[in-house]
């Protein structure tokens, strides 16, 4: 018996179950470092990683761009009736790939997994026959839904924004769109549900009442938030911050803008962040930093794994592959507790060029190891303990006496300023040690 799923047809019929097979390797379809079942301190690889499957990338992502047509033509859309037909295909193409690639969850927007009908309704009868197959296979295959969302970008309508839209008819139908998306993520056991705020920004000042939108907004995904928790879904709200493009400047720029945002709005309790690293990128920041400002802000919570090219400034969603990036963000990670409800999706697609069926497969292969050698480093890190340790040494003069009295709000700023002026006159002298470090972390990379 296969030890993967197959529907009427085999989509990757020359594609068996991708094994893991070590580093001397010279198999293309096999992993070279992601062991699922090695232990990690006390968790399997697998459960520290949690990688999910992009849907909208991998099975709607057809090679066009701004310049050219369709190179993927892909085999689950020929020979389909209908557009119902069409999702019916993909969705067994979609679990095929899930169950062969080893991938224990995915992740999809509404409009991913069902087509858009002529109104809302028509529109959530589809989603929902969708939903009901979709939860067929998580049984039959034990993958499962890491998180759902709304696709509040695509449809024209949404030119303007969806909650953050001058036409309160558009909000009122992307509350609608949303419910509905909520409702399927319960009904799938998702674990998380995701707002990505596509076009929730501006595009000129000129035309645009800044404090309303963000109003607005707040108050939808309050409203969002309470329709969720009434009815049972118990998993994790996720805003995914993006600085821009589509828009001129999103409302969601990166995690200390939406970190305010939370708070303002009284959603910080709710919500935490998906944060992605192309987006971070987009921003001015690295994917560490976003990281590391989220979890200090206490609102780390999922990952969208990929890469962006500093070049082109472009939103170019590529597979991870820099091992110094990856440990680096997983070192962020195990920092801050790990995963719970999120997880590692590889929000990334292959390239317009990539058309063997098989360029799925290792581009995944790719991003699965590189995180996988991430994770085994990061640990490594952690638990030598020399980086750590000296974070903790260089702060260590807030652990006793007067810097104590400071971190425990014991002193007045008068009492600070008289202590500047009697005690500490050749203070800030101290080298940071910045390329040791850095030397040290790439002696852990290498593995010596």
């Amino acid at each position: 018996m296969a030890d993967f799923y197959v529907g009427k047809k085999e989509y990757f019929p020359k594609i068996g179950k991708i094994k893991y097979e070590g580093p001397k390797s010279d198999n293309p379809l096999a992993f070279k470092y992601f062991d699922p079942e090695k232990l990690i301190g006390k968790k399997k690889m697998k459960d520290h990683l949690r990688f999910a499957i992009a849907y909208w990338h991998s099975f709607c992502g057809d090679g066009s761009d701004p310049f050219g047509s369709v190179t993927h033509p892909h085999p689950w859309v020929v020979d389909a009736a209908n557009p119902m037909e069409v999702a019916e295909h993909k969705m067994d193409a979609a679990f095929e790939f899930f169950t062969k690639l080893g991938a224990q969850f995915y992740c999809f927007h509404d409009r991913d997994i069902a087509p858009e009908g002529d109104t809302p309704a028509e529109s959530e009868k589809n989603l929902f026959a969708m939903v009901k197959k979709a939860k067929k296979l998580q049984k039959d295959t034990g993958v499962k839904l890491l998180w759902g969302t709304a696709n509040l970008f695509s449809n024209p309508r949404f030119m303007n924004g969806a909650a953050t839209n001058p036409e309160f008819g558009v909000l009122a139908i992307a509350a609608n769109q949303v419910k509905s998306a909520i409702d399927a993520t319960i009904e799938l056991g998702g674990q998380g549900y995701t707002f990505w705020g596509g076009r929730e920004g501006y595009m000129s000042l000129l035309n645009t009442d800044l404090k309303k939108e963000k109003d607005h907004l707040g108050r939808f995904l309050g409203l969002a938030r309470d329709y969720a928790r009434k009815q049972g879904f118990k998993g994790v709200f996720y805003i995914e911050p993006k600085p821009m493009e589509p828009t001129k400047h999103q409302y969601d720029y990166d995690v200390e803008t939406v970190a305010l945002f939370l708070k303002t709005y009284g959603l910080d309790k709710d919500f935490r962040m998906n944060i992605e690293a192309n987006h971070a990128e987009l921003a001015g920041h690295d994917f560490y930093h976003e990281l590391e400002t989220a979890a200090a802000l206490g609102l780390f919570g999922s990952v969208d794994a990929n890469r962006g090219d500093f070049i082109n400034g472009w939103d170019t969603d590529q597979f991870p592959f820099s091992y110094y990036e990856t440990a680096m963000a997983m070192y962020a990670i195990l920092r801050a507790g790990g995963f719970t409800t999120g997880g590692l999706n590889f929000d990334a697609k292959i390239r317009r060029n990539s058309i063997d069926p098989a360029d799925l497969f290792l581009a995944h292969v790719g991003g699965m190891d590189a995180f996988a050698v991430g994770l085994v480093i990061a640990d490594r890190v952690i638990k030598d303990g020399k980086i750590p340790g000296f974070v903790k040494k260089r702060y260590a003069s807030y652990n006793s006496g007067d810097g104590a009295k400071f971190e425990k709000g014991e002193l007045s700023f008068a009492d600070l300023a008289k202590i500047g002026g009697e005690k500490y006159g050749n203070a800030g002298v101290t080298s940071g040690k910045q390329e040791y470090l850095e030397n040290v972390f790439n002696q852990y990379l290498l593995g010596l």
